[in-house]
């Protein structure tokens, strides 16, 4: 396994677990959700204004905000996986709390499925949450798949499972690459 994947195998008696470190995170309504550490680039917070809207946009489309000079598209994760919209939760902020993952749709390809020249960076994407929680690490073979009936349309095509932590909270296991490319593809984002 690459070294960026932030992985580990945990010895238990004879057998090796193989262990991977997940960024644990919140949605109202109470929604926990753990996404894999090497899908991510950074965690933002990002003060209320800073977010440029852009007109004609899906509605989870915040805009774009100026990240390190380069454009970062930043969407309402809540509102995008069919959950409460982030001005319509309760309490009062003054910043957003934005995840950022790693690139846009696999690594090499753009949008319409032509390779990338090798100089050419990928869209980067936010994810604006209700909470930024920790990283974790979690044996990848206890995450269980997800039963049908146990999750929205809106989520379902993101999840690669469930997991139990060890103090019983089940968390939501998602996949940033789905989640990318449903968003490259639905908003059009050309990359840089």
């Amino acid at each position: 396994m690459p070294a960026n994947t932030f992985s580990s195998n945990a010895m238990l008696g004879d057998t090796q677990v193989p262990r991977q470190q997940f960024l644990q995170f919140v949605l109202e309504p109470d929604t926990n959700l753990i996404l894999p550490l090497f899908q991510l680039t950074e965690i933002l917070t990002v003060p209320l204004g800073q977010i440029t809207p852009i007109p004609h946009m899906p509605p989870w489309t915040m805009g774009v905000h100026n990240w390190r000079g380069e454009v970062l598209w930043v969407i309402d994760f809540g509102a995008f996986l069919g959950l409460t919209p982030w001005h319509l939760q309760s309490g009062s902020r003054t910043n957003y709390r934005v995840i950022i993952l790693n690139g846009g749709v696999p690594f090499d390809l753009d949008p319409s499925g032509g390779r990338r020249s090798p100089g050419q960076r990928s869209q980067m994407l936010g994810l604006v949450v209700t909470e930024v929680k920790d990283i974790t690490w979690c044996e990848t073979d206890q995450i269980q798949s997800p039963p049908a009936a146990s999750i929205s349309s809106d989520l379902a095509p993101y999840v690669r499972g469930f997991w139990v932590s060890p103090p019983g909270v089940m968390y939501v296991v998602l996949d940033a690459q789905a989640i990318v490319g449903r968003l490259m593809a639905t908003t059009q984002v050309t990359p840089n």
